[in-house]
């Protein structure tokens, strides 16, 4: 069961144009994109994921606000694109960095008061696309978010796809097929697929899976329970391993 003392989550609603209120003189307006991104904010302090969230919605993009690195291991699955600060009240921002990394492509930039060559340096090496100290200037985060999501507009023109045997995932569409024949997945049973065949030679810890697929908040017989479905969706128990007292690992299946 979800957490009772998990934080609302603030959903800042797409303006009809954008303004460009900070080029001297009088304010001027653009049309809006065609369609606006859906970006996540990381934030823990409410007075600057106030002023950045209104200031992105200006320029017509939908924002989910979070304040914890939980809430944003649950939230990431729907973003264009992820808003992240480092320093978070229950995880550090590197972990929830790698963590979101290690199981989805989704643009992600740091924005963070820690600025020493060796803290871009992690950050970088955590997953982020990019990396932006405070205080900062609205129209460099903007060119620097247009940047990032030139290049993954650019890279996502050739789709991830993982096979094993008679078993295809098509990362990109979230589409499942065995043999041929389409296999309907939730989107948690997917995200648990996806995860053991992108590892296929490793055994991923149930604690991980936690973290990654359901942010950490639910219990171990949520594994449990989804690792079953999708044994029975496959139609062989045999495609996920348990490995007793550590997790699960993907097998072969006995079609394969």
């Amino acid at each position: 069961m979800r957490s009772e003392n998990h934080p609302p989550i603030e959903r800042v609603t797409r303006g009809p144009q954008t303004v460009l209120e900070d080029v001297p003189g009088a304010a001027r307006t653009v049309p809006s994109p065609a369609a606006g991104w859906q970006i996540l904010l990381v934030e823990s302090d409410s007075t600057d994921a106030e002023s950045l969230a209104a200031g992105l919605r200006r320029h017509g993009h939908d924002v989910t606000h979070v304040t914890l690195g939980v809430a944003a291991l649950e939230a990431h699955e729907d973003a264009d694109l992820i808003l992240l600060d480092l320093e978070l009240p229950d995880l550090d921002g590197l972990e929830v960095c790698k963590s979101i990394r290690s199981v989805s492509c989704v643009p992600l930039l740091v924005v963070t008061s820690r600025g020493s060559e060796l803290d871009r340096v992690l950050g970088l090496q955590a997953g982020a696309d990019d990396y932006l100290v405070k205080p900062y200037g609205f129209r460099e985060l903007m060119a620097r978010i247009e940047a990032v999501m030139r290049r993954t507009r650019s890279s996502r023109t050739v789709d991830r796809e993982i096979t094993h045997g008679p078993l295809h995932i098509d990362v990109n569409a979230r589409q499942v097929s065995l043999g041929g024949r389409g296999v309907g997945l939730t989107r948690k049973e997917f995200d648990l697929l996806c995860i053991l065949a992108s590892h296929p030679d490793t055994v991923i810890p149930r604690k991980r899976l936690l973290q990654q697929v359901w942010g950490d908040s639910w219990s171990r017989r949520t594994v449990d329970t989804h690792v079953s479905s999708l044994r029975t969706k496959l139609g062989d128990a045999d495609w996920i391993i348990t490995v007793r007292g550590v997790g699960f690992k993907l097998g072969t299946g006995c079609a394969a």
